[in-house]
């Protein structure tokens, strides 16, 4: 049971070593629980983000990111290709990889295709700074937030590749 608490009170030292243990108890519980399940929940969290952010991008004037990404996708295609039809084209993609993570279904191909287009999504920061920064490079604009936000996307996707080949996470003892 550890080593006894410092108490005057012989009842109050075992009672705190009895909330110790049951405390030592719950805590492995719980984190045998999320060693079991967190994958799995971060898979279909980070799809429901991409099917929901993927599915808002087949609405005109319904995604925050259109006009960013119309801008962005203008400028990189030299306007050869338009932009409303690679707004589409980035929809579809988006919905399936949310759509891939949340079923599981075809992971590797999923992740393949959201590390495709998380580089894309970083352009508007080095192509469009006055639209991305209040204040260059420290102070983000609301757009600027969205875009840095994907770092933590990345790197969920780093986390649930890492177990595509049977990798789990394992509490300690």
């Amino acid at each position: 049971m550890g080593t006894p608490t410092s108490l005057s009170n012989p009842r109050e030292a075992f009672a705190m070593d009895i909330a110790r243990t049951h405390f030592d108890r719950l805590d492995a519980a719980l984190t045998l629980w999320m060693a079991e399940r967190g994958i799995a929940l971060l898979r279909i969290s980070l799809g429901a983000v991409f099917l929901w952010f993927g599915v808002l991008k087949f609405f005109a004037g319904v995604s925050p990111a259109e006009a960013l990404v119309l801008d962005t996708m203008e400028f990189v295609t030299f306007g050869l290709i338009d932009p409303r039809l690679a707004l589409r084209v980035l929809a579809v993609w988006e919905t399936l990889i949310g759509l891939g993570l949340i079923t599981g279904i075809a992971l590797r191909a999923t992740l393949l295709l959201l590390f495709l287009q998380m580089p894309g999504t970083a352009l508007p920061l080095l192509l469009f700074p006055e639209l991305t920064f209040q204040v260059v490079p420290f102070v983000l604009t609301i757009e600027g937030q969205y875009i840095v936000k994907n770092l933590v996307l990345v790197t969920a996707g780093f986390v649930i590749g890492s177990t595509v080949r049977g990798g789990r996470l394992v509490p300690e003892d």
